[in-house]
């Protein structure tokens, strides 16, 4: 159903995307970067989160990482990862393919600023072989998303990765 209701999505709202799929899994970062022929960071991961009794949905870059202190203050609660089968409950897509489009439930989705970093980012597309192309400003106005920034700096990251 997932896949479908993502297919669904795009005939209702945007005919002009094409969701691909893969014969290997894209169901984390550097598979799904391998898959499409892209930089980790141009991956856009969908991260599904409860902020007291909210569920949303945050979609940040592949190589980013959620700071904690930024999404408490810019979300107003403590960020908590939700768990497999209540992610799959509320969005009907697997981990590994979740995407803010085709929802199951009508969830908040955030797309965090480092996704401007990028022309064309690569979020899944409900399953764990399929994913599409789209313009972050574009996968934000799809999905009524909020503009935010909650993830660490990129280049702060790697840098001490490099030091490690």
């Amino acid at each position: 159903m997932s896949l479908e209701s993502v297919r669904a999505f795009f005939a209702e709202h945007a005919p002009d995307i094409t969701v691909v799929e893969t014969a290997g899994s894209s169901a984390t970062v550097p598979l799904a970067a391998a898959a499409h022929g892209v930089e980790p960071g141009q991956i856009a991961k969908t991260l599904s989160l409860r902020i007291g009794e909210e569920v949303v949905l945050i979609v940040t870059r592949g190589d980013a990482r959620l700071d904690n202190r930024k999404a408490k203050a810019a979300l107003g609660g403590k960020p908590r990862m939700l768990g497999q089968e209540e992610v799959e409950a509320l969005t009907g897509h697997p981990v590994g393919g979740v995407c803010p489009f085709g929802l199951a439930t009508p969830l908040q989705v955030y797309c965090d600023v480092s996704l401007r970093a990028f022309d064309e980012v690569v979020p899944a597309a409900g399953s764990t072989h399929s994913a599409l192309r789209i313009a972050p400003a574009r996968m934000a106005e799809l999905t009524h998303a909020r503009w935010v920034d909650v993830c660490q700096d990129v280049a702060a990251q790697q840098e001490a990765a490099a030091a490690e």
